[in-house]
């Protein structure tokens, strides 16, 4: 499959205006064929990104909110997502697609570092981000994928000098690019091609980071 069939964003909204189980249920057998065709879709782009990278596994997320500790009990989510995941130990980072009305994006990096991984990062730039940036800077790279985002501190980490010239990088809790998608953009036909593309271009950033988060300072690898 190469393409995202609209109907899903018709059953999105009409979700979102009924969230309930009484409406889900009446419309179940709709949701399952809309659900299969998407597993469908990222099984197939599984495979293509494969070609070119190495990735371990790739997961639906199921559509029903774990509402036990939220304030929003509407128990079923308005998108539907998908993720890769590389092969580790040796490769880090992930992919990941989300879909909704309006809101439809690709989404690549690191969301929620663990806190070994985010001091090393960290000690990295502070010894160099050079290479870094001129991987996230490049035209072609940039082109594709934006600037990078992320939540970040205020201010310096602790024990990290507040002055340093990487301390835009440094205060960094996330390390993430997206690029988003109209409804229209997600149902061509070019649609898997394009996020096929968009990870070859974002392979030498994912590659920095594997680097980084598999050696120690010296270079010397840690696995």
């Amino acid at each position: 499959m190469r393409a995202i069939n609209p109907k899903i964003f018709e059953f999105l909204k009409k979700l979102d205006e009924n969230n309930n189980r009484e409406w889900f249920e009446k419309h179940k057998p709709q949701f399952k064929a809309l659900e299969q065709e998407f597993k469908q879709f990222s099984e197939s782009l599984f495979h293509n990104v494969n070609v070119h990278d190495s990735l371990e596994k790739w997961k639906v997320f199921r559509i029903y909110r774990d509402v036990r500790f939220s304030k929003n009990k509407t128990p079923y989510k308005t998108h539907f997502s998908m993720a890769f995941h590389r092969t580790k130990p040796h490769l880090r980072g992930g992919y990941y697609l989300h879909l909704s009305p309006t809101n439809s994006f690709l989404a690549c990096g690191f969301w929620g570092p663990e806190a070994n991984d985010l001091l090393r990062i960290r000690k990295e730039f502070e010894v160099s981000a050079d290479e870094f940036r001129k991987i996230i800077d490049s035209p072609k790279f940039k082109g594709t994928w934006g600037n990078l985002n992320g939540e970040e501190l205020k201010t310096a980490p602790k024990n990290f000098d507040k002055n340093h010239p990487n301390i835009d990088l440094i205060r960094k809790k996330q390390f993430i690019f997206s690029i988003p998608f109209s409804d229209a953009e997600t149902s061509h036909v070019d649609f898997s091609e394009r996020i096929n593309s968009a990870l070859k271009e974002v392979r030498p950033f994912v590659d920095f980071m594997s680097e980084v988060l598999t050696t120690d300072l010296n270079g010397e690898s840690i696995i």
